[in-house]
């Protein structure tokens, strides 16, 4: 426990002027930040030997993870739904080329990989880029942190009723509640200091969904990491794994946010 909150401290305080700077540099970050991810599952998945079929999903990524204010594309010849693909289409014409030693689901396995990892922290990048985005990005962690930490505190003292022990053992239903509880409580003080332009029940509203996704996402990358029989996605963060077990709730949390057009 003593790691895992040195870690969080560190990390905190590495992510924050990033944050609070915005523009090109916290892109960039997450750029990393999302690369690592996407890395994380390519070797879970053990394709990291697949050296083209990494270069072009790690392209595709970047695609997906250009802000809509971006005016890279504005000149481009192809459109970003065009490059997208192409890259789908070349990478189905490699399983030709290698005698299916690349097989249709391995492409399957990183394209999906590639979308579930780019749309979070694509949306991560969009809140920075829009109205109130400190506010929003606060709200968005605060949201999982209390969820974390209430499920935790909750299912220690109360858990008794298995949430999904064949993914998660130690996941309990009263922990569950408890982290719903710890965000919504998080999410009035929030509105009370820094006032979102909803009422108070839309706001409790869609934290208990928010908080219900983010724990979705976390059950994700339970089950992701337990079909291939990794305890972490990764070691960058000690204490927490990668950065996949770090942000498996925020993948799921922003995009909801935006399609529900909250933030």
């Amino acid at each position: 426990m003593k790691q895992r909150t040195i870690t969080a401290i560190l990390a905190l305080i590495v992510l924050l002027p990033f944050v609070i700077m915005g523009g090109l540099p916290f892109t960039l970050l997450v750029y990393v930040i999302a690369t690592v991810g996407l890395l994380e599952l390519i070797k879970m998945r053990n394709l990291g030997k697949y050296v083209t079929p990494t270069i072009l999903v790690l392209i595709l990524l970047w695609l997906i993870l250009i802000p809509s204010s971006s005016s890279i594309l504005s000149t481009s010849w192809f459109t970003k739904f065009e490059m997208v693909a192409l890259i789908i289409l070349l990478l189905l014409a490699y399983t030709v080329l290698v005698k299916n030693k690349f097989t249709f689901d391995h492409v399957g396995f990183i394209l999906l990989s590639a979308f579930y990892v780019g749309l979070g922290f694509f949306y991560l990048i969009e809140t920075r880029d829009g109205t109130n985005a400190l506010s929003n990005i606060l709200y968005a962690f605060f949201i999982i942190w209390a969820t974390d930490t209430g499920a935790y505190l909750f299912g220690r003292a109360f858990g008794k009723r298995k949430l999904w022990p064949t993914i998660s053992p130690n996941k309990t239903v009263e922990g569950a509640i408890g982290g719903i509880v710890l965000a919504c409580v998080v999410a009035v003080i929030f509105h009370l200091v820094n006032p979102f332009p909803h009422s108070y029940m839309i706001v409790i509203g869609v934290t208990i969904v928010a908080s219900i996704f983010g724990q979705v996402g976390d059950l994700v990358e339970s089950a992701l990491k337990r079909n291939y029989g990794v305890k972490d996605s990764g070691k960058l963060l000690p204490g927490h794994g990668g950065i996949l077990d770090r942000f498996d709730s925020l993948l799921f949390v922003l995009p909801l946010l935006h399609f529900i057009h909250f933030i």
